[in-house]
């Protein structure tokens, strides 16, 4: 048995490219792998048009909370290795994807590093990310900004669907 402390964390799940509900549960699948960690929770599906670039297919996206006993980075390097095994490709920014596993919040953690700022900064911003997070998380608070419901009220503008 360890010491070291369990710590909440929520990630982001998105896929546009290659089947995207398959590659999303799968991912969810994944994560239950993580070393040290255990999935907790998990989102619906919901479908959302592409934010940024938009010629591009819709996404399907999620949120999943787990507990872990990895670091923030730690965590963030075994999210990146999820990605590669599912043929993430960097082509150019917000471009389509088969996975993308964004790190949104780590227990009350609030900073910014190289590589890595937590919470996510611009989660507030994203109906795709707040709605599944306050379906698994109604009283989720974003460290710095407040309840996570608050912010979705402000995303009302943001086509988003639950997928059957």
């Amino acid at each position: 048995m360890t010491d070291t402390p369990v710590h909440r964390a929520y990630i982001a799940l998105g896929s546009n490219l290659a089947q995207p509900e398959a590659q999303v549960n799968q991912a969810f699948d994944a994560l239950a792998r993580l070393p040290d960690s255990n999935l907790a929770a998990r989102s619906s599906l919901y479908r959302s048009a592409p934010v940024d670039y938009a010629d591009q297919p819709d996404f399907i996206n999620a949120v999943a909370r787990i507990e872990t006993r990895l670091s923030p980075h730690d965590l963030l390097q075994s999210l990146l290795g999820i990605e590669l095994e599912f043929g993430r490709v960097r082509e150019f920014r917000n471009a389509p994807r088969t996975l993308d596993l964004d790190l949104l919040l780590y227990d009350d953690i609030h900073f910014h590093e190289p590589g890595l700022t937590l919470p996510h900064p611009r989660m507030h911003e994203r109906a795709f990310v707040l709605l599944p997070l306050v379906e698994i998380d109604p009283s989720c608070v974003i460290p710095g900004r407040g309840p996570a419901s608050d912010w979705l009220a402000r995303c009302d503008d943001q086509s988003i669907i639950r997928v059957a």
